[in-house]
């Protein structure tokens, strides 16, 4: 290294090889030193920087009052470094580039023009003249203040206020004159100062309670809401002078409350057709009574022939329509006592049918006996009820008969032993000649055909016929096969 240390060279300067084969000079141009390394093999100039003395100072001195070259660290006397203004000439006379022609820039010239090409160099990082604390190169600078310095100026296009640019973004948005489409999407564009006004009062497409019901409804719509709100106030149709009934209560009012609601007569369902206000309805009342009373007499009666006929009706759907009957007669030693008590005391079955459409039937017992056997046989007998189908059916009743008591004994320890008595049907006697509707299964007027001396009593004790306290009686009808079908 060549460090101008303490040697004229006739010129004012001082110089010394050094082994590095560079060469420093210094000269105090201003209060700064100019410091400028230069190979010895190429000369290649390569600017390190404008020091202030103290910075050169700064930048040399290592500890201990020692410096050293910052280019190779060898050690230096800082006292013995002195100006060349010849070596200084040179220097600043040589041909350089910008120090940012790796970023794109492609001036060259003489070093000593180099800070006058800063001040145009497009790629020479400055601060913002707008003082953002921004930096940047200048090539960037005009769109930063066009479009991105916080403190650049900007005139709004709606009102025309002036603002810096972090003061433009806030205002963005709010500006009064901005011009704005509705925010219900009706369609309209005004200015934002009057949109409000708009929303509040203005707009077909705001939203709106009803003011009976409380729902909220798009304005526009509300109207046709009124036609079917609930809670919209309606006149009473009978003028009752009643205000604001609500449309859901005027049904209730009406047949509840009105006074001027024509009413139907509360004997309606007798036959009363009486039709008036409801406050004139106790006067009909008061001059209607013994007609009132006729007509819930006549609808007492109907209403028992109805019962009588859905008895009938029920009496057919439970009946048998196999020919077979098995009656069971339960709690016998009670009825027994008393058939004893009272004289002749029949007992009747439900009726049942021969087979479908058939001869309706019925039989009777006297458990103490009836005729020869009374006191001491249990009677049985059987009877041509009134039927559904007599006048189809061949009269007199010609089918034999069977009945039985049967034996309740378990099959498994003995055989039951069935007591059965069988008959074929007299034509001439006069209760299976076609019966006439007057007769029913409660007329015991007219006996049947049967044994009066069926079982007695001892016999009926024997075995199984009695037991759980009932008897089972069977009376089975044999019809020719060819009349079922």
């Amino acid at each position: 290294m060549l460090v101008l240390l303490d040697w004229d060279d006739g010129r004012g300067g001082k110089r010394m090889a050094s082994p590095s084969g560079l060469i420093v000079a210094a000269r105090p141009v201003i209060g700064h030193f100019p410091v400028v390394c230069l190979s010895k093999a190429m000369w290649k100039l390569t600017l390190m920087c404008l020091w202030d003395v103290d910075d050169v100072r700064g930048e040399l001195c290592v500890s201990e009052g020692v410096f050293k070259c910052p280019e190779d660290q060898l050690p230096l006397d800082y006292a013995k470094i002195y100006p060349d203004p010849e070596l200084e000439q040179q220097i600043l006379a040589l041909a350089i580039r910008c120090i940012h022609s790796e970023e794109g820039c492609r001036w060259t010239g003489q070093m000593k023009q180099l800070q006058s090409h800063f001040s145009t160099c497009a790629f020479n990082v400055i601060p913002c003249p707008n003082r953002c604390s921004v930096k940047l190169t200048r090539r960037d600078l005009p769109e930063h203040l066009q479009h991105d310095c916080p403190k650049r100026k900007v005139k709004c296009e709606f009102c025309g206020s002036e603002f810096t640019g972090e003061a433009y973004e806030n205002h963005q948005g709010i500006c009064p004159q901005e011009s704005v489409y509705c925010e219900n999407k009706c369609g309209a564009r005004m200015m934002r100062r009057l949109l409000s006004q708009h929303t509040m009062t203005e707009c077909p497409k705001r939203t709106q309670p009803c003011k009976y019901c409380g729902k909220e409804f798009v304005y526009d719509t509300i109207q046709n809401h009124q036609y079917h709100c609930p809670r919209f106030p309606v006149q009473c149709p009978n003028q009752c002078g009643t205000p604001n009934i609500a449309r859901e209560d005027l049904a209730n009012h009406v047949k509840e409350s009105c006074g001027s609601a024509l009413i139907l007569c509360p004997f309606k369902e007798a036959g009363c057709k009486h039709r008036c206000p409801k406050m004139a309805i106790g006067r009909h009342l008061e001059e209607s009574t013994k007609s009132h009373l006729t007509m819930m007499c006549n609808l007492v009666g109907r209403q028992r022939q109805e019962i009588m006929e859905l008895r009938r009706e029920m009496e057919e759907l439970s009946v048998s329509h196999d020919g077979v009957l098995i009656w069971k007669l339960t709690d016998y030693s009670r009825k027994l006592q008393e058939a004893k008590l009272r004289n002749n005391h029949e007992f009747f079955s439900p009726p049942f049918y021969t087979h479908r459409y058939g001869y309706k039937l019925q039989v009777s017992a006297f458990l103490n006996g009836n005729g020869s056997g009374e006191g001491t046989h249990l009677s049985i007998y059987i009877r041509v009820l009134p039927g559904e189908y007599d006048n189809l059916l061949e009269w007199p009743f010609s089918y034999k008969v069977t009945f039985s008591i049967l034996d309740q004994s378990d099959p498994s320890l003995s055989k039951p032993q069935h007591i059965t008595e069988t008959f074929n049907p007299d034509p001439n006697w006069k209760n299976f000649q076609k019966p006439c509707s007057s007769r029913n299964s409660l007329d015991e007027s007219t006996l049947g055909f049967g044994y009066p001396k069926f079982i007695s009593h001892e016999e009926i004790k024997k075995r199984n016929y009695i037991r759980d306290n009932s008897i089972f009686l069977k009376a089975s009808i044999e019809i020719p096969q060819k009349i079922m079908a």
